[in-house]
């Protein structure tokens, strides 16, 4: 049996667990209802989600369970840093000619999705929880959100942008994402580099300095690494790479192989893919990339969209963005129902 904690208890689900919403087509509407009707809250990762679809992804959901549906936003990044496009898309052209692609056109540079959009049409789905990334949101997005009854969460690499979130007053809980978290840095207040702190080191700092319940997120794949959360305070755990390889994930099997076989140093922070730091597994496109100049998001991503499109067609993990965490080799290729069992009983607090 599932601990029961403040969590679970506001939610009404069984799981102290809330699965990621992984972006790039990996949390899907089977995968969100799966965890749902195994009693934790699954999501779809409308944030990198255009937003006249949000609908039917969330439709497609409902169509499937009336589980609690977890939804996030994401603030865009700061720009200023990154190299000139046509210098970046100049360091792309050998991997374009590895796969006969022709230069795509990014000018003008592409804008982010429109957060104004993005707040309409997650909010019109009525999800019970939505989670910010990237920064302090708007007091004017905060308080839309809230008004649809949703549980806010937003993502703190650090003890002082934990602080800073909880001074909003309009935050409900703080996700801790450690530096084990695979996927986008949600780092805002301080340089990426310096935001990769210990998802249990970083549990133990908000819990003493933030008068809000934490959530732990990054490296945790066991349910001995559940129990460990919640024996440091943590009120639930956020996980997106155990659920990577399960059979109900967007994640193909090069991906999910990808990320089985790789070993504890074998992913890493870089902004190779988008323009913004994301872990990562290690491969080619990462080594070759890493001395190159690189474009601010989204002007990167637009720059590599090709190489990763294709890349993922012709089964070449070596040129795709696999978004995995550290614990990425403690990944389990079963069906939601059979790893959420096998969480509860590792768990073990009953």
């Amino acid at each position: 049996m599932w601990p029961a904690t403040d969590l679970t208890e506001e939610l009404g689900v069984r799981a102290p667990i809330l699965q990621a919403p992984m972006w790039g087509g990996i949390a899907t509407p089977e995968l969100a209802a799966a965890v749902g009707e195994a009693g934790g809250v699954g999501a779809l990762g409308t944030a990198d989600m255009p937003s006249d679809r949000i609908a039917d992804a969330v439709a497609a959901v409902r169509a499937r369970t009336d589980a609690p549906l977890h939804l996030d936003l994401a603030l865009a990044p700061p720009t200023g840093d990154g190299a000139p496009v046509a210098r970046a898309s100049a360091a792309l052209h050998p991997f374009r000619e590895e796969l006969d692609l022709d230069a795509p056109d990014v000018s003008p540079e592409p804008e982010p999705p429109t957060l104004e959009r993005q707040v309409e049409a997650v909010c019109g789905a009525r999800p019970a929880v939505v989670s910010v990334t990237g920064g302090v949101p708007p007091e004017t997005v905060l308080r839309t959100v809230r008004s649809t009854g949703a549980l806010v969460l937003a993502t703190a690499t650090t003890v002082t942008e934990g602080i800073m979130l909880a001074d909003t007053g309009l935050v409900d809980v703080i996700v801790a994402q450690g530096a084990e978290a695979g996927g986008p840095r949600a780092t805002f207040a301080v340089p990426a580099d310096h935001g990769l702190v210990g998802t249990l080191a970083l549990v133990q700092g908000l819990r003493a300095a933030v008068r809000r319940p934490v959530i732990a997120a990054g490296g945790i794949m066991t349910g001995e690494a559940i129990r460990a959360a919640l024996a440091l305070g943590a009120v639930g755990v956020m996980m997106g790479t155990a659920f990577v390889a399960v059979d109900e994930s967007g994640a193909d099997g090069t991906y999910a192989n990808a990320v089985k076989t790789a070993r504890d140093d074998g992913t890493v922070v870089t902004r190779a893919f988008t323009g913004r730091p994301e872990r990562v597994v290690r491969n080619r496109f990462v080594m070759e990339v890493a001395d190159a100049p690189i474009a601010d998001y989204p002007a990167q991503a637009a720059l590599t969209a090709p190489i990763r499109r294709a890349a993922a067609e012709r089964r070449m993990p070596e040129l795709r963005a696999l978004r995995a965490g550290q614990g990425a080799a403690l990944a389990r290729r079963v069906p939601v129902g059979d790893l959420m069992t096998a969480l509860e009983a590792e768990t073990g607090m009953a």
